[in-house]
């Protein structure tokens, strides 16, 4: 044998021992050896403790789904025991994370490719904890520039490294997840868990939602995570469950993950299937999303968006957002359709994330509106059957049994967190025959904590109730200002039961206009000052129209007056002052085809008590079977009427008074509104008022 080959030998001999003694080296070291330094040197990269507290141990197994020669490279199985990531002290003392087992393999031949690549992943026994302060610190953000490698210098290298990580098969047992923040009042426990089978996105889709739709134009991830979780939110209770897409949709940049939930928080109930665009680092959303509940006013709660009390509701729509935008978040809720107790809704709203405040605005359109489920919005009752077990609960703001006007509380801090604009139109309104309204809109701005509505504007037997109101929530109390304008309700419209109606060419017309303090109905009536004038003409007034009206008390004066006949009303007029919640008659007549009735005396609405005299004086030969006058006393809720027995109607005393109102009857005069070319009875009455008292 040569030299050389003997050299050759000897070099492959040693070459052997020493990939041997490796192997040996490797198959019986022992890895817990190297426990202190992986723990040091992570905890100084991640800047929070860091351990391996179990064993440590490395084995080597022949790859399964491997060919050829691939197949006899062994993959090395890495397996660690009891881990635990910390948290920063300054903000809990609870792990961040912590396994009861880590077990990874990596396939060994794509590192020569700058790869690395790893097959499988198992977690057993996994527990995070994140933790949020008020401040804003968690304790799930990592500070990777601050450890031992942020004292290297710079060698102006800005490189991007060429490795990749491949990640493979995670498998997982239910994960338990703890969460606390501070900021959101919330603390929720909730479990992570792999699903049997993945789910289809369009299975849990509706094919004709806007989400839906996505199906058919992107390829979208299956649902293969489960997820289920309870606790509180903002002060309420909650729990739910849902599912997420897998972890290779969420390694796709730009690629669309798919999330679907299922939240109910109290009488609150929150669905949403769609996607979020890099969720990591979320740049869209495009959701289909559902809610329901008992109160549109409880979603503050939840969302933190200021919306109206109403009546039991529910609303599904489409959600989308772009997050990456450089301006402020904006969220729209587009295409909705809905109930809001038994009326529909339909329309468009943006949620807007800006300064000073976050603002709402859109428009909402309802084909049908039951008047009735306007009630909650001045917080009286809307006749609701299961209302009832609510309304016992209520507490301080539970409406007396012995009062007509709400003392239910407007909530003015929520005012103060958003500002709005929005339009809302009532094509038609529900609300039986006893009160004609035909249709509503009303244009709402809210700013800095003052609602305005102008114009709230109601169709009513052919004419319009035309108002504007502004309520100032920045004040406390609050300030409020009415003012109100009906003008050319028909009356044959107004009360379309009575027959003798149809044939009167009559009108009401009438203006009003209150300010007040305080932070219900009832308080702002209450401290209101301003006037009240209103007109009608060419009307009708019986007993069976008391009825139909639902004027007890009017149908017993009625009575007392003219008996069961049907009696023609020239022209009924009055001007209210009202000071401190103390509405006085300045002028209040009815001219009838028999008779001049007097109304004096004052409603105060502060304690919703009633002092109104009614003295009747007979034209011509009619004679009057009562020569009493007749009076209302009691409160609204209890009006007490009744004949003044111990007095005589003084002959004249109608028309003496008439003598002596020339200016509020004067007033009134701009209120007169012909419905032809020609002056109406209440025209003729008043002018004639203004002649005979001019000196």
């Amino acid at each position: 044998m040569t030299l050389g080959k003997k050299i050759s030998l000897w070099v492959v001999a040693v070459m052997l021992v020493i990939l041997a003694a490796m192997i040996i080296v490797i198959l019986t070291f022992d890895w817990n050896r190297l426990k202190p330094t992986i723990n040091q040197r992570v905890s100084n990269a991640i800047q929070r403790p860091f351990a391996i507290e179990g064993d440590l141990s490395l084995a080597w197994q022949r790859p399964e789904d491997e060919s050829g020669w691939h197949s006899w490279v062994p993959w090395p199985h890495l397996r660690a025991e009891d881990i635990h990531v910390g948290s920063p002290e300054a903000v809990t003392d609870a792990d961040l994370a912590s396994l009861e087992a880590l077990d990874i393999v990596l396939s060994p031949l794509p590192l020569l490719h700058k790869t690395l690549s790893l097959p499988h992943i198992e977690l057993t026994g996994g527990e995070a904890t994140l933790v949020r302060l008020q401040d804003g610190s968690d304790n799930w953000t990592f500070d990777l520039g601050a450890g031992d490698d942020a004292s290297q210098p710079d060698d102006g290298s800005d490189q991007q490294s060429s490795w990749t990580v491949d990640v493979g098969e995670i498998a997982f047992d239910p994960i338990d997840v703890h969460y606390q923040d501070a900021t959101l009042a919330a603390d929720v426990d909730a479990t992570v868990e792999l699903l049997g089978e993945p789910i289809a996105f369009g299975e849990l889709t509706d094919s004709e939602s806007a989400a839906g739709q996505a199906v058919a134009d992107q390829q979208i991830d299956d649902y293969r995570f489960g997820w289920s979780a309870q606790g509180s939110y903002r002060n309420q209770t909650f729990e739910g469950s849902g599912r997420l897409g897998g972890l290779a949709a969420l390694r796709q940049r730009g690629a669309a993950y798919p999330v679907q939930a299922d939240l109910q928080a109290g009488a609150t109930r929150v669905a949403v299937n769609g996607t979020l665009t890099d969720p990591l680092a979320p740049k869209k959303i495009d959701m289909d999303l559902s809610f329901s509940g008992q109160n549109l006013g409880d979603l503050y709660n939840v969302i933190g968006v200021t919306l109206p009390d109403t009546p039991p509701y529910s609303t599904r729509g489409h959600l989308t957002a772009n997050l990456n935008s450089q301006e402020a978040l904006s969220f729209r809720y587009q295409d909705f359709d809905g109930q809001i107790g038994d009326s529909d809704i339909h329309g468009d709203l943006t949620y807007l994330l800006g300064e000073p405040r976050p603002s709402l605005t859109g428009e909402v359109v309802s084909r049908q509106l039951r008047f009735a489920d306007l009630a909650p919005l001045i917080g009286a009752d809307s006749g609701g059957e299961d209302q009832g077990e609510d309304d016992s609960q209520s507490g301080e703001n539970q409406q007396p049994p012995d009062k007509v006007l709400p003392v239910s509380e407007f909530q003015t801090e929520q005012w103060r967190t958003m500002d709005a604009d929005v339009k809302f139109t009532a094509q038609r309104i529900e609300h039986g025959d006893s009160l004609p309204l035909d249709d509503l809109y009303t244009h709402v701005t809210l700013e800095d904590g003052e609602i305005l509505l102008d114009p709230l504007r109601f169709g009513v037997a052919g004419g319009n109730l035309n108002t504007t109101v502004r309520l100032d929530g920045g004040q406390e109390p609050m300030q409020s200002r009415v003012d109100m304008h009906i003008r050319r309700l028909v009356l044959s419209e107004l009360f379309p039961d009575v027959d003798l109606m149809q044939n009167s060419r009559g009108e009401l017309n009438g203006d009003a206009t209150l300010s007040g303090t305080g932070n219900s109905v009832a308080a702002i009536l209450g401290s209101s000052d301003g006037s009240l004038q209103m007109l009608v003409s060419d009307g009708v007034i019986s007993q069976n129209l008391m009825e139909l009206a639902g004027l007890n008390v009017g149908n017993y004066l009625v009575g007392q007056l003219f008996g069961d006949e049907q009696v023609n009303i020239n022209c009924a007029a009055t001007n209210l002052e009202v000071d401190d919640g103390l509405a006085t008659t300045r002028f209040f007549v009815i001219d009838t085809e028999n008779a001049l009735i007097r109304i004096d005396g004052m409603v105060n609405f502060k304690t919703e008590g009633l002092d109104l005299n009614i003295e009747p004086e007979s034209k011509g030969a009619r004679v009057f079977t009562l020569r009493s006058p007749l009076y209302v006393h009691g409160t609204m809720k209890n009006p007490s009427p009744g004949v003044d027995a111990g007095s005589l109607l003084a002959r004249g005393a109608v028309g003496a008074f008439l003598g002596t109102v020339a200016t509020p009857a004067a007033a009134l005069l701009a209120l007169v509104s012909p419905s032809a070319d020609e002056t109406t009875p209440c025209n003729d009455f008043l002018s004639q008022i203004q002649a005979d008292s001019a000196p």
